[in-house]
């Protein structure tokens, strides 16, 4: 459609817009979001969480390569016990790293070549990784990687919502992690077939190159965010993005008439002063304490030492399935999530998210309390990574437990504190602050991340198992009371819609 064909469109819809639609107008939403043509929208979100599979693989990688540099033949690259547990850790930093830069790339460079610029750095890291002649190639490595990885988490969740609109923007959310799940589940099926060969773990690094490469080459196709476009003034490429998202037969005008006015009333760059308008503060300390609560659950502890938990409790289960098992969990919970998300909505899920992670801490917690390691007295005088390379003891069914558990954890974690802290992050922040807001959720998130997988061994050896457990436990009532108390119900609402819930208070907006 040329310039001409669309301009009288626009000045058509524009007397019309409302920011809070009347009965007329919300049927026209519905008439509107029924004629949509989503195919172009979902290539443009596949090609976006690409970089969330990337983000999923390197996350994991220490998991299939620690142990080979354990036991590798050259001092250079072996690692201990101390330098191993950096291997794993310094990812984070990294990630807090790509997170604060991201506050300046989101609103320079934009959303997706934000995105795309994370290649660079993934691409580095990962060659790093397959040429590595020494520790710190190895560490440097990662730190890339990571950096990459906090980059593509403040980007793409921003991308896909405001790419999206309100009738699958729920279902497109849940993508990134779904995604970053089955990159952890590619990781660790090539980690067990490549350990045969002669570079083994050094393949894994040139094998996590391909989907930054795929990334990069669909997203040159791909159209910046309309949003994104207005606030830069460049209203024709706007309106050719949202044309091309929509399709050229719907009557994307409109929508594009609701971004702009939107737009337009929030134009300006965020002073300092206007931090005290809870338009701003409010979405901001909402993502950024979801962000916190969500690494205080335990996921990060959880599933970077879950092959010690295990083999410390005792669990039925062979060491090289365990992880395979968690991954299939996870990507059924959070399949769960995506079809449910836009139909059940949003606060539900967190709190019955909440809850399962809960009881399941509560109840690993208490087990490990009251049915000590004593019918495995070898396992129950060590260490937990030491624990970790000790032959399985007799076969005690309750050890199922801590088994199902776990299994119930990730599966709570995963249907709503996983994927919806992102998606309500990209949601309700204000387009104003939402570069520098989402970076700064990242930072949060990372750090907190970081300073538990720092702090839980030392814990877990000096006061026991448990104590982290019940710790857990205790922050899932504090998830629960700050959904009730704090998150609002996005389901249903475009982007401008909840921007004026904060602007005005009005809990109409949202209903």
């Amino acid at each position: 459609m040329e310039r001409g064909d669309r301009e009288p469109l626009v000045r058509k819809t524009s007397s019309s817009y409302r920011t809070f639609p009347d009965s007329t107008a919300r049927r026209l939403d519905k008439e509107y979001l029924r004629s949509l043509h989503n195919k172009r929208l979902y290539l443009a979100v596949f090609a976006a969480v690409l970089g969330n599979f990337s983000f999923g693989f390197a996350l994991v990688y220490p998991s299939p390569v620690i142990p080979a540099l354990e036991a590798h033949p050259s001092p250079a690259l072996r690692l201990d016990q101390h330098t191993a547990s950096w291997f794993g850790s310094v990812f984070t930093l990294g990630a807090v790293a790509g997170g604060l830069s991201t506050m300046l790339l989101n609103d320079c460079l934009g959303r997706k070549l934000s995105i795309m610029f994370s290649a660079l750095p993934s691409v580095l890291g990962y060659a790093l990784l397959a040429g590595a002649q020494g520790l710190w190639m190895l560490l440097l490595g990662r730190v890339l990687t990571g950096y990459a990885g906090g980059v593509t988490s403040a980007s793409i969740p921003v991308y896909i919502s405001e790419i999206s609109h309100p009738g699958v923007r729920g279902m497109l959310g849940a993508c990134p992690q779904i995604m970053a799940v089955l990159g952890s589940l590619v990781l660790y099926a090539l980690g067990k077939y490549l350990c045969g060969l002669v570079l083994d773990w050094r393949w894994l690094a040139v094998a996590g190159e391909v989907p930054v490469l795929a990334m990069t080459l669909l997203l040159c196709f791909m159209p910046n965010s309309p949003r994104f476009l207005l606030s830069q003034g460049k209203e024709e490429e706007a309106l050719g993005s949202l044309c091309w998202l929509r399709g050229e037969d719907t009557d994307y005008a409109r929508e594009y008439e609701q971004i702009k006015d939107s737009v337009r009333k929030q134009s300006r760059r965020v002073s300092c002063a206007e931090l005290k308008d809870p338009f701003l503060y409010k979405p901001i300390l909402i993502a950024g304490v979801m962000r916190f609560l969500q690494q205080l659950s335990g996921v990060t502890c959880i599933l970077m030492y879950l092959q010690p938990i295990f083999k410390r409790t005792s669990v039925i289960l062979k060491p090289e399935y365990d992880a395979a098992l968690v991954g299939l969990v996870r990507l059924s919970a959070v399949a769960i999530a995506a079809v449910s998300m836009d139909k059940a909505g949003r606060k539900i899920l967190l709190f019955v998210s909440a809850a399962v992670m809960l009881a399941s801490n509560l109840t690993m917690g208490l087990y490990i309390h009251f049915v000590p390691a004593s019918h495995n007295s070898t396992v129950a005088n060590t260490t937990l990574l030491s624990s970790a390379n000790l032959p399985a003891g007799p076969t005690n069914y309750i050890t199922l437990i801590p088994l199902l558990a776990t299994m119930f954890f990730i599966m709570g974690y995963a249907m709503g504190w996983g994927p919806i802290t992102w998606l309500l992050m990209s949601e309700i922040l204000p387009l104003k602050a939402r570069g520098v807001a989402s970076g700064l959720c990242v930072v949060v998130s990372w750090l907190t991340a970081f300073i538990l997988t720092q702090f839980f061994l030392p814990v877990v050896n000096t006061f026991g198992l448990e104590v982290p457990f019940l710790f857990f436990a205790v922050i899932g009532v504090g998830n629960i009371l700050f959904t009730g108390c704090c998150v609002p119900e996005t389901k249903g609402r475009s982007l401008e819609q909840i921007e004026a819930f904060f602007r005005t208070g009005r809990r109409s907006f949202l209903r």
